[in-house]
């Protein structure tokens, strides 16, 4: 059972002016997902304003902000790290980018608070840059330069890299380990479970650069974001450093929301805690993670959300 198959991890519904519970939207509740989204676009657009020679991908945004081995590390331009997952190669590129992340990314922002999150989608962007940049190093993709066209060739530490696909890959991570059972629909009508879904990915990244097949680099970057992804949904005290008050009010909350309606519906069950003990296991959660419960902590909230 995946952690957001639980009753203590789901929110109550939303309700409208006449009372009336509804769902609450996708977004609602995620800025983080709606202003990456809205960036996303918007530098797309400027970058298609901007430059003169589409088929060349040469505007200014373009040369200051793609990501190469030879300018963001042999140069020292760090912050290329970063501004890569903003730039997408074409208008297919950004819209398969911004569907994964409107799809999953309100999953991960709700579990690991707006700050937190924004923090976890970043770095791993990152991590897939680097991890191209060891691959490259260990000579996986060759040093040759790289033909493209017109008898022109390209160094291979030029080759440009662009896309938030690295900071995606880190979300479907993140949502596999909290909701492996989750249903989704493979090209909009193969249903999968979403564990089934993100190892069928990265075991396509695997192949992809293990015989050099075309767009390996850029697999790379996919295996590296989720890499790093599944390691700080193990390990989220890697992220403490990042302060997100939402996040422990949030899943108190939830889980407050679901003691109190069950108490209007049935007698109180007597069980051997007080209220410090909840609060107490729900702020372990919020700095650790689930994973880090005991099993007597996971039995105590099992029984709590059976209230």
């Amino acid at each position: 059972m995946g952690i957001l198959d639980r009753s203590y991890q789901q929110s109550a519904p939303h309700q409208n002016f006449n009372g009336a519970s509804r769902e609450p939207s996708r977004l609602e509740g995620c800025p983080v997902v709606k202003w990456l989204l809205i960036i996303n676009v918007a530098v797309w657009l400027l970058d298609m304003m901007t430059n003169s020679a589409p088929q060349t991908q040469r505007s200014f945004l373009w040369e200051w902000g793609n990501f190469s081995v030879a300018a963001g590390v042999e140069q020292l331009e760090v912050w290329r790290f970063v501004s890569f997952q903003f730039l997408h190669a074409n208008g297919h590129h950004l819209l398969v980018n911004m569907l994964g992340l409107f799809f999953f990314g309100h999953f991960a922002e709700r579990w690991w608070g707006s700050r937190r999150f924004l923090c976890f989608y970043l770095v791993t962007g990152v991590a897939g840059a680097l991890f191209y940049v060891i691959l490259f190093y260990a000579g996986f993709f060759g040093n040759a330069p790289i033909p493209i066209g017109g008898g022109q060739t390209i160094p291979a530490a030029d080759i440009p890299m662009v896309g938030a696909s690295a900071g995606i890959f880190g979300i479907l991570a993140c949502v596999a380990v909290i909701a492996p059972n989750l249903r989704v629909l493979l090209f909009f009508f193969i249903p999968m479970s979403m564990r089934t879904f993100a190892v069928g990915a990265l075991g396509i990244s695997v192949i992809v650069i293990l015989f050099k097949l075309n767009n390996a680099g850029g697999e790379a970057g996919h295996l590296g974001g989720a890499i790093l992804g599944f390691v700080l949904m193990r390990n989220p005290q890697l992220l403490s450093f990042v302060s997100d008050g939402v996040m422990i009010s949030r899943r108190r909350s939830l889980v407050d929301a679901t003691i109190v309606r069950e108490k209007k519906l049935r007698p109180r069950i007597n069980i051997d805690m007080d209220d410090s003990e909840i609060d107490r296991i729900l702020d372990k959660v919020s700095r650790e993670g689930l994973q880090s419960l005991t099993d007597q902590e996971r039995d105590v909230l099992r029984r709590v959300s059976e209230q």
